[in-house]
This record gives structure tokens, sequence and C-alpha cells, in this order.
């Protein structure tokens, strides 16, 4: 798989400072079925600060949005929280935009393939209504 975007999600969990990703992946394994948790990557309060998390390797499939085909042309990145009620903390937004802004690098992916699910989707509010994506993508395109 060559990724062309990059899609920004939320778990619209409520993130408890420890580590939900591994619930999200026995959610996505063992409740829904998947090989393996949906998305390439996630950001997560650990403890007292914000960690990026292995998902499924970025040259599989992925299994975050179905819209226009995603799941085979790009990389699903999730913010853990939920970001309709709440702006993501800004040392999440910082750590997320500077991840991003490699994979953008290594990948050759243009800042503008960095999207929103809800922008592909326009039945989700994913990564959520208080997660500005035009921030989000300026602050990218500011670490490159």
């Amino acid at each position: 798989m060559k990724p062309e975007y990059i899609v920004m999600h939320c778990s619209a969990t409520e993130d408890s400072g420890t580590v939900s990703w591994q619930a999200i992946r026995r959610y996505h394994t063992g409740t829904l079925g998947w090989s393996d948790i949906g998305y390439h990557f996630g950001l997560e309060l650990v403890g007292d600060q914000f960690e990026v998390l292995a998902g499924r390797p970025p040259s599989k499939k992925g299994a975050h949005c179905k819209a226009a085909g995603m799941n085979s042309r790009s990389i699903g990145v999730c913010f853990v929280g939920d970001y309709d009620t709440a702006k993501p903390p800004p040392e999440m937004v910082a750590l997320g935009a500077n991840y991003v802004a490699g994979l953008c690098e290594t990948l050759g992916i243009p800042v503008e393939n960095v999207i929103g699910h809800s922008e592909v989707e326009d039945r989700k509010t994913c990564p959520g209504l208080m997660f500005d994506m035009d921030d989000f993508r300026k602050t990218v395109e500011g670490m490159k």
C-alpha cells in the first residue's frame, strides 16, 4: 500500500491516563473480529506524558475509514479522547503534528492530504467538533 492521505480520528472515549490503546485493540479484534486495531498509529496520555503508540503496520490496509476507499489509500491516526466536547490538549496536538509532519515527509504525503475523518465521511464528527483541522494542518506544515 502506498498511502496518499493521512486520516485523523479520535476514539470518542475518555483518555484515562492509562493505556486505553490496548482496550481499543481488544475491541477491534475481539468484538469486531478484525485482524488488528483499525488505526496505524495512536496518541494517548500515558501517566503524565503523551505518547505515540503503534497500531497496524503502515504497509497494511487500515480499517478506519471506508469512505472514498480510504482504508486502502491512507494512514489512520487516532487521538485517544473525546474531542466533540473539549479541545485536545495542546501537548497532544504538538506531538501529533510533529509525528504527522514526519509521516508526510517520509511517505511523500502533502499536508493538504492530512484530513479529518469527517472531511471525507460527513456523517462523522471525527476527529471531533473541537479538533480544528485547519489549525492542525498549519501546525504540521510549520514542523516540516
